[in-house]
């Protein structure tokens, strides 16, 4: 993580105005305390990752706050994933609390009131994403934040080595691969908190949210079948065809219309990868279920605003 800020260097009385500055720079504006004074030391490394951000933050003992009047001034739409590294560090938010320490992680969400307790030295790394990447994928995150993740289940250990080690080696990341790997690793967060969710009682709009989001990541393992229908997926996941479009109906959209975005997206993206610059563009549209060129090069134009040959060359350029 090659983007490093540090205390070293300040004057002792400037130490943690000088860290308070650093933290609002890198995630969202905070107010930060510390009862060491001149002692206090700290340091954040980061690097984007797409549209998601890894950091990694050492630090002294210190109490955070997101406060209501800081949410208030800024237009901080973001969900922060704190990986333990070393030392323990707590958690409190939407009227819980929780602790994080070496292979757990917890998350919380910067557009309402949290705060961080560290009471002695810590390591974090520190995964942050807006807040819409992981509420399209499981609904409100009220119901998630301030929960430890641990070696409970078999996907938080796996989320949490993926997530670490992609920051860990996000610097040497090209732009090509940045943003699918980033949306991999929501994929990955997403699974892992909806296996949480349904664990425990939901209320009704989350286990809705819930629900959907196993429709869709089922959707998103079948986008190259040209047969993909609703009633199809209905059908393999026990539910009505109409329940499933209700479902879908509370983001304002619809069963094929969802179908249709994410293949063009998979196509937009293959379309701009210089990897595929040899594959056809008939040959990747029928890759993700289209069956008719014309058809697929209406949509893609009426999505995006070029059609795919105008698109394949744009990204060329950039």
């Amino acid at each position: 993580m090659p983007i490093l800020f540090t205390t070293d260097g300040s004057p002792g009385h400037r130490r943690l105005a000088r860290w308070q500055d650093i933290v609002c720079d890198v995630y969202v504006g905070l107010d930060c305390t510390s009862d060491l004074g001149s002692a206090f030391r700290g340091s954040v490394t980061h690097t984007a990752l797409g549209r998601a951000v890894c950091s990694e933050v050492a630090s002294d003992r210190q109490r955070v706050h997101r406060t209501s009047q800081r949410i208030s001034r800024a237009d901080a739409d973001f969900v922060l994933v704190a990986f333990g590294r070393e030392g323990i560090g707590g958690v409190v938010q939407d009227g819980r609390d929780t602790v994080i320490r070496p292979g757990e992680f917890a998350i919380y969400d910067t557009t309402r009131p949290y705060e961080l307790q560290f009471d002695a030295a810590f390591k974090q790394i520190v995964f942050k994403l807006p807040r819409e990447m992981l509420q399209r994928r499981i609904g409100p995150t009220e119901t998630v934040t301030a929960i430890s993740f641990g070696p409970d289940s078999p996907l938080q250990p796996l989320a949490h080595e993926f997530i670490v080690r992609l920051c860990e080696r996000a610097e040497h990341i090209g732009p090509d691969h940045a943003e699918p790997l980033a949306d991999q690793a929501a994929d990955l967060l997403a699974m892992t908190l909806a296996e949480r969710l349904r664990a425990q009682p939901l209320p009704a709009s989350s286990h809705r949210a819930t629900l959907l989001y196993r429709i869709k990541a089922h959707i998103r393992t079948r986008l190259s079948d040209a047969g993909l229908s609703l009633p199809g997926i209905a059908r393999e996941l026990g539910l009505s065809t109409r329940y499933v479009n209700d479902l879908f109906s509370d983001e304002e959209t619809s069963f094929q219309r969802f179908v249709l975005a994410e293949r063009l997206k998979q196509c937009r993206r293959d379309l701009g990868s210089p990897m595929l610059a040899h594959r056809q563009i008939s040959e990747i549209a029928f890759c993700w279920g289209f069956n008719d060129l014309s058809h697929f090069g209406r949509v893609f134009r009426e999505q995006f605003g070029l059609s795919p040959r105008e698109w394949r060359r744009s990204a060329v350029k950039r």
